[in-house]
């Protein structure tokens, strides 16, 4: 069967009171009319057109070739909206599903059920309701005495009885495609608002004779439009929870959920666990085996297996199997470790490959550099990279070993197997198997600690004097 999709994103959603336009604002870290795509590829459609309106050029830099586009100039309501596509698909054979690009919460799962009512119940249309039980304010569904939908009622227009009804309009539609664009053809404007209403098509097509059925999906949630900051919130808590479940129903151990934020598109492997207060983001891939938190902060990243991660960031990097983060390290763009490195405490990384077994223990910072295998960077090291106008590259080859507060002027090399002495700062390349030293000989002087103290004293007493 040809599947099409057709999704309504061309709303301003004034109401959000922001410059984003409404279907951009993310929920989970991908704008909602992400997610509603992704539920269109998730089913295969053959073709997804989104309606677009104000901010037209935002939502296709957005979404790119995911999709074809039509332009609603004017918003003249759902009909006129879904009426835009017609061009793009009006001659096409198959079933066309009608989604809203503000309902991040619609599941692939709820969409192949209503495809399939549609098709076992031969329909031309079949709606996706669901049971709500403070309906107020929606379209309630309305069926026949074979439980087909007969018609849908406005809150507005509806009687003593149809208000007790529980089931709702969501505004979600499988259409035969041809049978869509006939009826829209007859739709008109004659209503309080003069707009042309999709749910117009329900009653033409009843009206001819075409069976019109109704999935009601068991999550009512799903249905959730987003057309305020209130309703964006909540459909991110829902959105936060579902995506917690999956993840352990996968076999990753949230030991809090409720304090573990994990974006849309984050892929954890199994028997990891993650501590709370992590926030994991983008597209940012997690191995198996792995500790992660508490408290990590990790972006568009992928990390290995066995990895550990304590109170620390890391973004847009890569980290080898086995290797070992925090606490308090920063992994800035650029960082490309290897297997079985180290880590620790208030170490900053930023665009460097650090190879295999690399050690960079404490208080150190390793910029654009290349660093071989089994290097060691002693407490407080550093590579020098900026001279305030460029940045330059330091290579340190394997086994090197760089000492204590360290300064490595780049562009440096340090060569294999090379040893810099603690408190050195060096400018020039070392050979491999050297021994470098670049620090002054130290002197003492017998008994002039006592001298710097009298003559420290005594300055301070006369500034004390003069105020």
């Amino acid at each position: 069967m040809n599947v099409m999709g057709i999704v309504l994103a061309a709303g301003q959603g004034k109401r959000m009171k922001s410059k984003l336009y409404k279907v951009l604002h993310p929920v989970c870290g991908k704008p909602m009319v992400g997610h509603v795509v992704t539920v269109l590829e998730q089913i295969e459609t053959a073709r997804t057109v989104v309606v677009v309106g104000h901010g037209a050029e935002t939502v296709k830099a957005y979404l790119g070739d995911r999709a074809e586009y039509a332009l609603q100039e004017q918003q003249l309501g759902t009909g006129h909206a879904v009426l835009q596509a017609k061009d793009l698909l009006g001659n096409e054979d198959g079933l066309t599903v009608v989604l809203y690009g503000d309902t991040p919460l619609v599941t692939a799962e709820s969409v192949q059920e209503m495809i399939r009512v549609h098709q076992e119940k031969g329909a031309s249309a079949t709606v996706m309701t669901a049971l709500f039980d403070n309906p107020f304010g929606l379209g309630r569904i309305i069926r026949d005495s074979q439980g087909r939908v007969s018609r849908i009622v406005e809150q507005k227009d509806c009687d003593a009885e149809e208000r007790e009804i529980k089931e709702i309009n969501s505004g979600m539609y499988c259409f035969t495609n041809r049978k869509l664009f006939e009826a829209l053809s007859k739709v008109t404007n004659q209503n309080a608002q003069q707009e042309y209403y999709l749910t117009d098509v329900i009653g033409i097509l009843v009206n001819e004779g075409d069976i019109v059925e109704a999935y009601c999906t068991p999550d009512a949630m799903e249905t959730l439009g987003v057309n305020d900051r209130v309703a964006l919130s909540e459909a991110e808590q829902l959105m936060r929870a579902r995506i917690n479940r999956n993840h352990m129903l996968n076999g990753v151990t949230l030991i809090d959920a409720a304090s573990t934020y994990i974006e849309a598109d984050v892929q954890i492997g199994s028997d990891t666990v993650v501590l709370p207060g992590s926030v994991l983001k983008g597209s940012t891939v997690i191995g198996e085996d792995c500790v992660i938190g508490p408290q990590a902060d990790i972006t568009d990243s992928t990390l290995g297996k066995q990895i550990q991660v304590k109170y620390s960031v890391i973004s847009e990097a890569e980290v080898g199997d086995g290797t070992a983060i925090g606490p308090f390290a920063y992994l800035r763009p650029g960082s490309k470790l290897g297997s079985n490195v180290k880590i620790g405490d208030f170490v900053e990384i930023k665009n460097a490959k650090l190879a295999d077994e690399v050690k960079v223990s404490h208080l150190s910072y390793i910029g654009d550099a290349v660093i071989g295998k089994n290097v060691n960077f002693g407490c407080g090291a550093i590579t020098v990279n900026y001279d305030g106008f460029n940045k330059q590259l330091t290579e340190v080859e394997e086994d090197a070993f760089i000492g204590s507060n360290v300064n490595l002027i780049a562009p440096v090399k340090i060569g294999k197997g090379a040893y810099v002495v603690a408190g050195s700062t060096i400018t020039h390349n070392v050979e491999a198997n050297d021994l470098a030293i670049a620090r002054e000989r130290q002197v003492n002087k017998s008994g002039y600690a006592e001298k710097i103290r009298n003559k420290f004293r005594a300055k301070k007493q006369q500034s004390t004097t003069n105020k």
